[in-house]
């Protein structure tokens, strides 16, 4: 599915700079490898300018297979096989992305200039596109009662309240022993807890919650670990065993259990389901996790520029599969729902989203998604001094 690099690289990968909101990567210096038996703490890094060519690939194909997987939804219904993928991709799609995101989330210290970032960078998109997709749904889908709450995300926006979430807890998650079991143990909770609410998607912040502090734990020779060339190999027979046991899984699994918005409870099962189905599907996401970042290229490739751009294609991308819904698409045209329409389906999202995220198009959106906003913010104390 993915082209891999030439050669077996072996030089260490980057560290992380300070996070951008789908998270930007940059080169810096490779740290010193841990002493053996040393804990998962999360550590932060130096800042560096120098973006590397792996994570904007990793990014770029990321989001490639969100918009795919979104636009296969109402497809899916009359065909095993297309579900069986989707079930795959959601698998580990957005814990990649996230864990990705924790990764460059290690230097976050809650600094003057990293609350700024976090504002506009986040909280600026997350109100921006809330808003738009609110006032889509009432003009599309006809629906001029469609509430605007900037508590309750709607559709996509989730995760942008998600990262803020995270990444405002992320001073506490680098103090903590052992954060990643708590986080799984915060996962497991929320999985078991019916009435958490809908107030930003909190269910799914903490479901999810996992995949980010293993990012924070995560360090370049993790990464550099993924690259080898025996991981590569026994990721395809990983797929492989995957794509069987989704295609049986099927016509039987509630795909509820991908999207972690729900409780336990609240599908139907026991209570203690909520337990062994969170520390599951974070063992399955981790390892197609693995093996999905074992065949991301390192080395430059024509879409690398691309990785720069994500968060535009991430927010743009759900208006055209709303509108597909909205517009009754797929029921005019049961073609769609053929293979040969699922193909076509699949290469428009695909070509859609990868159009997305060309730099005119992030140019063309920065005053929503990286605005500056100096005007907004007094000069910390750093600033002033070398004015004074």
């Amino acid at each position: 599915m993915f082209h891999a690099p030439h050669g077996y690289q072996r030089a260490p990968l980057p560290q992380a700079r300070e996070p951008d909101p789908v998270p930007t990567t940059q080169r810096p210096g490779s740290p010193a490898p841990a002493a053996p038996g040393e804990k998962c703490t999360p550590r932060s890094a130096p800042p560096s300018s120098q973006r590397d060519a792996y994570f904007d690939n990793a990014k770029y194909l990321a989001i490639v297979l969100v918009a795919m997987a979104h636009a296969w939804e109402p497809l899916m219904d009359g065909s095993r096989l297309t579900r069986a993928l989707y079930m795959v991709v959601y698998t580990f799609h957005m814990p990649a992305f996230i864990l990705v995101s924790g990764y460059f989330s290690r230097s976050y210290t809650g600094k003057p200039h990293q609350l700024r970032r976090l504002l506009t960078g986040i909280a600026v998109p997350y109100v921006v596109f809330e808003i738009a997709y609110s006032l889509f749904a009432r003009w599309a889908n006809d629906d001029p009662g469609h509430p605007i709450s900037l508590l309750d995300p709607f559709y996509l926006t989730w995760f942008l309240a998600a990262l803020f979430v995270w990444r405002l807890a992320t001073p506490l998650l680098r103090v903590i022993k052992w954060p990643l079991p708590v986080a799984l143990a915060l996962a497991s909770l929320a999985a078991l807890t019916p009435n958490i609410g809908d107030d930003l998607n909190l269910q799914r912040v903490l479901q999810f919650l996992p995949f980010f502090v293993l990012g924070l734990c995560m360090k370049p020779e993790h990464f550099q670990l993924v690259r080898r060339r025996e991981v590569r190999l026994l990721a395809l027979p990983l797929f492989a065993v995957a794509g069987v046991v989704a295609y049986w899984a099927a016509p039987r699994m509630n795909l509820a259990w991908f999207y972690r918005g729900s409780s336990a409870q609240e599908l139907g099962v026991p209570w203690w389901s909520g337990v062994v189905m969170t520390l599951a599907f974070f063992g399955c996401a981790v390892l197609l996790t693995a093996g999905f970042l074992a065949w991301v290229p390192r080395r430059r490739t024509w879409f690398t520029v691309l990785g720069a751009g994500t968060i535009c294609g991430y927010v743009l991308h759900g208006f055209l599969v709303k509108a597909m819904g909205y517009s009754g698409l797929v029921e005019e045209n049961p073609w769609l729902s053929s293979p040969g329409g699922e193909i076509v389906v699949t290469l428009v999202a695909a070509a859609a989203v990868t159009l997305m995220c060309t730099p005119p198009v992030r140019r063309a959106l920065r005053w929503a998604t990286e605005p500056d906003m100096k005007w907004a913010f007094r000069r910390d104390a750093a600033e002033l001094g070398p004015a004074r």
